[in-house]
């Protein structure tokens, strides 16, 4: 069962800035389903789970760069293949790469080692959608498995005249998912507010 208080704390702390016609919640058959958010109910909504896509590649020496290391674009190349899959699979169009939060690479990734790529939606706005990727790489001798990186795409959803169109919203039925969906509106509203500083005139 969905923790309905927690739910309720995320929304009266974000009430200034939620997107409410981006969310919908489990919550059939509970008082919070009320007339005050019954326009959720006219948005169409997918599960997360629908469109969560996985890939493994093994890592060849075509990939590397001159130290012997996997080549870092290689991997922004996967992570952007991925993402795409991921955002059309759930928008049901085509899409296009909108931002990309940073990259760190936190270990190395080597020769013959299989890569794995994890891709979800973390949050939807009206034509937008925040794809959260996990890359990880294991030894395949050893079965080590390493955590690489982690980012966030923003797709776009575009129709057949390559104009930006509505995408579903998503159900969040878990605290991680409430929580992806929480932090994507934090890291959106920082984004805004470095941008708001830089552009400002002194």
């Amino acid at each position: 069962s969905f923790d309905l208080n927690l739910l309720k704390k995320v929304l009266k702390k974000l009430s200034n800035k939620f997107d409410f016609y981006c969310i919908l919640i489990n919550v059939k058959n509970t008082n919070f389903a009320s007339n005050k958010y019954k326009t959720l109910f006219d948005k169409k909504f997918k599960n997360i789970e629908d469109s969560q896509l996985t890939i493994t590649e093994l890592m060849l020496p075509s990939h590397s760069n001159f130290s012997g290391k996997i080549h870092g674009g290689h991997i922004l190349n996967l992570m952007d293949q991925i993402a795409f899959a991921c955002a059309s699979k759930h928008s049901s169009n085509y899409c296009v790469t909108a931002s990309v939060n940073k990259v760190d690479f936190l270990h190395p990734i080597e020769v013959a080692e299989r890569l794995t790529l994890k891709a979800s939606v973390n949050y939807t706005g009206r034509t937008s959608m925040v794809i959260g990727l996990r890359v990880e790489s294991e030894n395949i001798r050893t079965g080590e498995t390493k955590h690489c990186n982690s980012s966030y795409f923003t797709m776009v959803a575009k129709d057949e005249n390559e104009k930006s169109t509505p995408v579903p919203g998503i159900i969040l039925t878990s605290k991680d998912e409430v929580r992806r969906y929480a932090r994507s509106i934090v890291r959106q509203n920082e984004g805004s507010n470095r941008t708001s500083r830089f552009n400002s005139t002194v």
